[in-house]
């Protein structure tokens, strides 16, 4: 006769700030299954096509974090974390998508999140955009607001880094220390997220929002935004 399988054990609640900031590096680890790294928001074409070079990366990403999809999730990311209706925020962030696999890459790894948070917590967590699904699982970490986006929009651009180091000719280090030039800007970005409004949910990155969508019709491709 054998044994029956473990049961599944939740995770404690957080209740200090040291373990708060665990919790956050453990969910927003790329070892945390969301299938993120399958993703690159429109960069691939871009690299392909030689608008994105080793030279004007660090612009692609500066414009992606004030006026793209990393402002945009960032403040989707600040209304989760002081919402009430998040299936109404998570309709927002759905509109907000502007191409087909944009939406697919947001509601595929915000569904998975919420899976992996269910399974942790024993919690229900309902199906959302990754923002949304992300703020609302942190909703209750004692740590300032700021500090959360920022934690959230550190793993989103190492998550385009990563992409660029795997498609173009640049080195691993070169990669981080274009992350690590950034986080000035994330730190900015994060703290007027915290205390934006609906109305400031816009986004100006013509560019990449073309990009994603000729990445749609690519014949070969590596990455599925």
């Amino acid at each position: 006769m054998t044994n029956p399988p473990p049961k599944a054990t939740a995770i404690p609640i957080t209740t200090s700030p040291e373990a708060a900031r665990l919790h956050l590096a453990q969910v927003l680890s790329p070892a945390f299954p969301v299938g993120g790294f399958a993703w690159s928001q429109g960069l691939e074409w871009a690299m392909d096509g030689g608008t994105v070079t080793r030279a004007t990366l660090p612009q692609w990403l500066a414009d992606w974090l004030d006026h793209g999809a990393g402002w945009t999730d960032a403040v989707l990311a600040a209304l989760s974390l002081r919402a009430t209706d998040h299936a109404a925020l998570d309709d927002l962030a759905r509109a907000a998508c502007l191409t087909s696999q944009r939406l697919a890459e947001t509601a595929e790894q915000g569904a998975a999140f919420a899976a992996n948070m269910a399974a942790l917590t024993g919690q229900p967590q309902p199906a959302a955009c990754l923002p949304v699904a992300f703020g609302r699982a942190c909703a209750a970490l004692p740590l300032p607001h700021p500090e959360i986006i920022a934690a959230f929009l550190q793993a989103q651009a190492a998550s385009l880094v990563s992409a660029a180091v795997r498609f173009m000719p640049l080195g691993p280090v070169e990669g981080q220390r274009m992350l690590a030039a950034l986080q000035p800007a994330i730190l900015s970005a994060a703290a007027r997220a915290a205390a934006a409004t609906e109305a400031d949910l816009a986004g100006a990155a013509w560019g990449a929002d073309i990009a994603a969508m000729r990445h749609e019709t690519m014949p070969v491709r590596i990455f599925r935004s």
